[in-house]
């Protein structure tokens, strides 16, 4: 499970000027100039060598007797000149090369990558969405096929291990109601007894019952959470996350009078799609945890509200003074802060993993924060927000 604190899909940046292409295009420009350095520099002393006063002097046309002599130290400042124009005009040319061998290299170079990029955007999509997609690159059978070959195999094993997960999760609740209907079933029968049974008896039923009632709460949590990590979602539709919201406190109106807790709403009529069970129990565990693990004669402030198109769900509650790092932590399964929250008979340690959860198989995201003052801030970001109306105060 990975951790959470702010919780987003991992996403890592690739920088858009490509380091890879641009270190192959420097590689392809330097070796095309160490290349014609070397060229101009044999082509120079070749030149030179072969043309050189020595042989001009000892040439058989030009006898020393011969009237042509006095011209001599002319053909040997031609032949400087015509020497350093070659070399001149040469390194121009290597200039004009490597630039043009530069632009070259960089098309070349995006070019080679290009099927690099294809399955890294691929891959990408695929881990994000849907595990069940694969790349399947076509091509000739060469390096880049076979990576996106074993990128196929990662993908098909890491589907099967995330299955596999899931299904015992799910199978392992499911079978384990029976055992606990059966101690239900056994409690019922030894309570019944028509010649009444001992006071120790009935408080040691309720004893078990109150376990056999964790026991239930915690499958159910465990089925939750296995259906919102499976990412696919058949069930979507528009959901009303404000009437959730308002219906999930009044079905704890009691607790909340109990604790004499102060609730302040902001709520738009904003509509997101998704799954509308999950989407209820996500809520449901925000208010409950906000609630629960308030002070008395506490504050809890729930906002609901749309930026663009996506909906921010925000509950501030009031509680003790909790460490950033410690909160970070409590969207992890069986993460619980404080000596309450560790003696917490009613919860199971599961409640913010399904926030979790459910938002990241909505394409959203959970973000936990210690309030200076004492307290619990949770904001959880849903894309796909529709019909954005004036948000209208309540409570």
């Amino acid at each position: 499970m990975r951790p959470h604190g702010k919780l987003v899909r991992p996403r890592r940046h690739v920088p858009s000027g490509s380091s890879v292409r641009l270190r192959l295009t420097a590689l392809y420009g330097s070796l095309f100039l160490i290349s014609g350095a070397v060229l101009l520099t044999i082509t120079y002393l070749l030149v030179k060598n072969v043309t050189s006063p020595g042989h001009i002097i000892s040439s058989p046309n030009l006898h020393p007797q011969t009237p042509n002599r006095g011209h001599l130290p002319t053909a040997a400042s031609q032949h400087f000149v015509d020497l350093h124009q070659l070399l001149v005009q040469s390194g121009i040319a290597l200039a004009i090369m490597t630039v043009i061998s530069a632009v070259l290299g960089w098309i070349v170079a995006g070019r080679v990558l290009a099927p690099l990029r294809t399955i890294t955007a691929a891959t990408r999509r695929i881990s994000e969405e849907n595990l069940h997609d694969r790349l399947a690159m076509a091509g000739p059978r060469d390096e880049l096929t076979a990576l996106a070959d074993t990128i196929d195999g990662l993908l098909a094993r890491l589907e099967a291990a995330f299955d596999a997960q899931r299904l015992f999760v799910a199978n392992a609740s499911h079978e384990l109601r029976t055992p606990l209907a059966l101690m239900r079933t056994t409690l019922d029968v030894a309570v019944a007894k028509p010649d009444g049974v001992p006071p120790q008896v009935r408080a040691l039923d309720a004893e078990l019952r109150d376990g056999l009632d964790h026991a239930d709460r915690l499958l159910d949590s465990f089925l939750v959470l296995a259906r919102a990590q499976h990412g696919t979602l058949t069930d979507q539709s528009p959901v009303a996350v404000d009437r959730i919201i308002t219906a999930a406190l009044a079905t704890r109106a009691e607790a909340i009078a109990e604790k004499q807790i102060q609730v302040q709403t902001a709520l738009a009529p904003i509509r997101v799609t998704g799954s509308e069970l999950l989407l209820t129990r996500m809520i449901e565990n925000v208010i409950e945890n906000a609630v629960r693990h308030n002070h008395r004669n506490g504050l809890v402030h729930i906002a609901y509200e749309v930026d663009g198109d996506v909906a921010r769900l925000v509950v501030d509650s009031g509680g003790p003074v909790l460490d950033q790092h410690n909160v970070t932590q409590l969207a992890q399964p069986f993460r619980r802060l404080g000596a309450e929250r560790t003696r917490s008979q009613n919860g199971v340690g599961l409640g913010l993993s399904i926030v979790a959860a459910v938002a990241a198989a909505h394409g959203g995201s959970l973000e936990l924060q210690a309030r200076p003052q004492g307290g619990l801030r949770v904001q959880i970001t849903l894309p796909g927000a529709m019909s954005p109306q004036p948000a209208g105060a309540h409570g």
